[in-house]
């Protein structure tokens, strides 16, 4: 008997669903490495106390395998696989 609730259960699992790549806008802020620029992402944080927001910035390394982009385009970048140690995001279009 056992046995069945236990099938049963397995059987009304969910497919898993690959997870949506994240995407994000910012600044190329360097591009002297070669196919690789770093993005400056700038958001709004809201202090969980004091209610205020204030800008908080991150830099990001993407992989840029043509060069196309240089210092002050907008860049949209989209999540991917490890390409290196600091590298996990590609460059995906001009904005």
């Amino acid at each position: 008997m056992e046995k069945n609730l236990m099938d049963n259960k397995k059987d009304n699992r969910q497919p898993q669903t690959k997870a949506k790549a994240r995407l994000l806008k910012g600044i190329v802020f360097s591009d002297k490495m070669n196919k690789t620029i770093v993005v400056v992402v700038t958001r709004l944080k809201k202090h969980p106390k004091y209610k205020r927001r204030y800008k908080v910035t991150k830099k990001y390394k993407a992989h840029d395998e043509k060069n196309e982009y240089k210092i002050g385009d907008k860049a949209v970048i989209q999540e991917c696989r490890p390409m290196s140690r600091d590298k996990r995001w590609i460059a995906i279009s001009k904005t």
